[in-house]
């Protein structure tokens, strides 16, 4: 009897914790957590991927096809394009028929992208006194040792003479015998006076050198054929006195080279190849000298340059 009530005593006590034991049917739903709330919010306002990237802008001085453009990619395909055969050329000009390549000529051009890069711009034309710009780049080495040199510049070499009194008006009160300007020597070493010497000096320097450039390997000698001389102008008898009377006139019939050849104004005045740098030279001439003329002065004048420093109100007188 004892035995049964502690039996029932102990199934008493076990029956809360059975039903502990027995598991609910469906769980609770646990809480959100506080990181992730509103997260069906964000997600329901971005917006959907497109199906494809957009196409990028077009680069700057780019666009749709011009007729520009598309005369240049036609210009383009023209200079790629294999030369004709000249016989066959002639022959299709003389029966009038079209080579089998012209039907897909413009093939090239259909597929021919709006975008390409087009070809560089036409280089400006070069300017007309190219030839004397480029030369201009060659000049005489200035002298730095004034031994030998006259009237106060460097590159003056000769000597200082008497004064020279002439017939009449003629004469020069302070003459010099110039035998070399510029490192190039001058033929006859001509008599004249300091400010002739100094335009002569400029003259060579920055006109007849670089108008020569490296033609023969450059100017050796100035071929002067007359200067101090007591006479009318163009030797004229009776005519009024010419420059060369006063010492303040040189004439210059060409230029002797390295080589050996030489340039002249009777010879090479009107001449295709050297004509350019007998012009050049007298027209480099007329600034540092107040009268030069040539050929297109007068029949006194085609076989020498008349350079001389007299001054005239309208300036340099130039023919």
């Amino acid at each position: 009897m004892r035995h049964w009530a502690l039996v029932l005593g102990l199934l008493a006590a076990a029956a809360p914790f059975a039903a502990l034991a027995e598991a609910p049917e469906t769980a609770p739903r646990p809480l959100p957590r506080p990181a992730v709330f509103g997260v069906q919010e964000v997600l329901a306002a971005t917006p959907a991927a497109p199906h494809r990237s957009p196409r990028p802008q077009p680069r700057p001085g780019r666009g749709p096809a011009t007729p520009l453009a598309v005369a240049t990619e036609a210009a383009v395909v023209a200079a790629t394009a294999a030369p004709r055969d000249p016989v066959a050329a002639l022959l299709q000009t003389l029966t009038g028929t079209r080579p089998a390549s012209a039907a897909g000529a413009a093939a090239p051009l259909a597929g021919a992208s709006a975008l390409a890069v087009a070809r560089s711009t036409r280089p400006a034309p070069r300017p007309k006194n190219f030839v004397r710009l480029a030369a201009a780049a060659v000049t005489a080495p200035r002298a730095v040792s004034r031994k030998g040199s006259v009237c106060g510049v460097p590159e003056i070499k000769g000597e200082a003479l008497a004064p020279i009194d002439g017939w009449g008006a003629c004469g020069i009160e302070a003459p010099v015998q110039v035998t070399s300007v510029s490192g190039v020597a001058l033929r006859q070493s001509p008599r004249i006076d300091c400010k002739t010497a100094v335009a002569l000096n400029d003259w060579v320097r920055k006109g007849v050198i670089p108008s020569v450039g490296k033609t023969g390997g450059g100017v050796a000698r100035i071929n002067v054929v007359a200067h101090y001389a007591c006479r009318g102008r163009n030797n004229q008898k009776g005519a009024r006195l010419s420059e060369h009377s006063f010492g303040r006139a040189v004439d210059v019939s060409g230029v002797t080279l390295k080589d050996g050849s030489t340039l002249t104004v009777l010879d090479h005045w009107r001449s295709p190849k050297f004509g350019k740098i007998i012009k050049a030279m007298h027209a480099s001439a007329c600034g540092p000298f107040g009268t030069v003329l040539g050929p297109n002065a007068d029949r006194f004048h085609q076989d020498h340059l008349h350079v001389d420093t007299a001054r005239y109100r309208s300036g340099s007188y130039c023919r």
